[in-house]
């Protein structure tokens, strides 16, 4: 039996491709970002880009601006970007530090690194006012793993709940300890689903991906995580190749503890809404993916490496910056092919295919979430096999 044919009890029939409104429509767009977005623990960046006290980076949700800052305790926080006198933006540039407190650049209203006001001037003259009711107005954070995950619900459910599925299964790559050495943005003209789609299958790869099918055999590898909020398995390496580089050849060093048949594999995960996860021997991959609009994403691409391969001779990260970000380019533009042909009158859904099981798992999380019933999507549940033969492409 072939490998990457998904066994039949696991393969849910009837599964469609969405209509183009889930692509297009502003309507979609909006409620996305409501029941989605502001409402989901979203991947915002990692622990070390806030090292010190003061250091901040701003992130856009949606309409939500969100500063997050170590304090002078060294805790993480996050605050909504918004000044509690007049509601002014506290900042605009992308990251920095603080050199003491957070200032409002239109009336000096000022707040520490804890987000207590501690000063506003000429507050002092009306009658019944307190700086302890105006502090800035906080968003759940939370770490997992070294990354740093914002949730802007009233009432999230915890983390650790919510990653429970997941919980030590990356533990060999050691994530927390790794270093973030390359970073490439991109902006890209396509809905934020087209590309988890595109990220979840390896159908194209012999078409889009020449120089990665010649690397990873695209009908090679299962998926070991098939339903919910994550996604995904692993494709393997031919026998030539020590990872995903130009050369072909690993950057350094096995990072962590990766070992045995982890060595002849590499690893693509989905976490929804906006993490794709990629796992290499010798380095890991992290998409966050940005919505702007029902048709514009912008994408922040990170490759993390071990202190240990740093300090070795030889050692070049760019080799698989670079592999990555073609392989990148050559899916951003396919997916705004996409975005252009699902605008069409003529486009419908059609039929997934067996190998693009994990698009139709995805599809499910997003109407999920959205509490839409599509029904042309099955409503049979899968198989808990586990064994789907189908893999991952990154993007």
């Amino acid at each position: 039996m072939d490998p990457y044919l998904r066994p039949a009890e696991t393969f849910i029939e009837g599964s469609r491709t969405l209509p183009g409104k889930y692509y297009t429509s502003d309507e979609v767009y909006r409620e996305e970002l409501e029941k989605i977005f502001y409402d989901a623990w979203i991947c915002a960046g990692r622990a070390d880009q806030v090292p010190e006290p003061g250091d901040y980076i701003l992130r856009e949700i949606g309409e939500e601006s969100i500063i997050i800052v170590r304090d002078r305790k060294g805790k993480i926080n996050a605050y909504y970007n918004v000044c509690r006198h007049r509601g002014t933006r506290l900042v605009i540039e992308e990251k920095g530090r603080f050199s003491a407190c957070i200032q409002c650049p239109y009336h000096a209203w000022t707040y520490d690194l804890a987000g207590n006001l501690i000063g506003a001037p000429l507050m002092d003259e009306l009658e019944g006012f307190s700086k302890s009711d105006y502090s800035l107005h906080r968003a759940a954070i939370s770490q997992w793993e070294g990354f740093l995950f914002v949730n802007l619900a009233h009432q999230p459910v915890l983390l650790e709940s919510v990653f429970a599925p997941v919980a030590g299964k990356f533990a060999a790559w050691d994530l927390p300890h790794l270093q973030a050495l390359r970073r490439k943005e991109y902006e890209v003209k396509a809905n934020w689903k087209l590309i988890v789609q595109n990220y979840s299958e390896c159908y194209h790869c012999p078409l889009i991906h020449p120089d990665l099918a010649r690397r990873s055999p695209y009908r090679s590898g299962k998926n070991d995580l098939y339903e919910g909020p994550f996604l995904g398995g692993y494709m393997e390496l031919k026998e030539d190749f020590g990872s995903l580089t130009m050369s072909g050849r690993a950057c350094g060093l096995p990072i962590g503890e990766v070992s045995g048949e982890d060595l002849e594999r590499v690893y693509y995960y989905s976490i929804f809404p906006n993490m794709l996860l990629s796992l290499h021997p010798d380095y890991v991959m992290a998409h966050t993916l940005w919505p702007q609009s029902p048709d514009r994403t912008h994408i922040i691409c990170e490759w993390l490496f071990s202190k240990d391969q740093m300090e070795q001779g030889g050692f070049n990260p760019d080799d698989a910056a670079e592999f990555w970000d073609m392989t990148n380019r050559q899916d951003w533009q396919v997916c705004e092919l996409s975005q252009l042909g699902v605008r069409s009158r003529m486009y419908s859904p059609s039929p997934y295919s067996g190998v693009e099981s994990l698009l139709a798992a995805f599809d499910r999380q997003v109407l999920k979430a959205l509490q839409h019933d599509y029904q042309d999507q099955s409503s049979r549940k899968p198989g808990a096999s586990g064994k789907i033969g189908e893999n991952n492409d990154q993007n």
